[in-house]
């Protein structure tokens, strides 16, 4: 049996019967890049997780020009950050932060940036702005091919860590 039909079979396998807290799949359709998700045993150190009661960690993988957004892709959004600061609470979702992050895209806060050039070029040289975030989607954004172990928002790939 061929290396890439035994591998489809076994992840269709994973995908219908995962065993418990064990989740697998292809990255950009490529059946020889597998991502997983492995949860902790109980009793172990590596059992559990913070979420819901402290924000997911979301970052941009897609480069974008933006002042709440930096080259490494954190994210300044007060619905990512615990209070006083932020605004994050259990009862929110993941649903609520990505709406919150596409919000976040169509009006920037340059009050309270994370890159303070390109938010005073927001606030005062708002047509160089936008031809910069133009240039920068269609070079960085444009065409990108979304795995399931990322989300789309706009042509930007985020990764959510939980």
């Amino acid at each position: 049996m061929q290396r890439s039909t035994r591998m489809e079979r076994e992840l269709n396998i994973l995908a219908k019967e995962p065993p418990p807290g064990i989740s697998c799949w292809m990255v950009n359709d490529q059946i020889d890049k597998l991502e997983a998700e492995i949860q902790g045993s109980d009793g172990t150190p590596y059992n559990g997780g913070s979420y819901p009661f402290y924000p997911p960690k979301v970052r941009f993988v897609t480069k974008i020009y933006h002042p709440n957004i930096d080259g490494n892709g954190r994210i300044c959004l007060d619905t990512l950050q615990m209070p006083p600061k932020g605004a994050w609470k259990p009862a929110l979702n993941i649903s609520t932060v990505l709406t919150s992050i596409q919000l976040l895209m169509s009006e920037p806060n340059p009050d309270d940036p994370l890159v303070p050039e390109i938010s005073e070029e927001f606030k005062y040289n708002k047509p160089q702005f936008v031809q910069k975030a133009k240039e920068w989607t269609q070079q960085y954004a444009a065409g990108n091919k979304i795995g399931t172990s990322a989300a789309k928002v706009g042509n930007m790939l985020l990764v959510i860590n939980k």
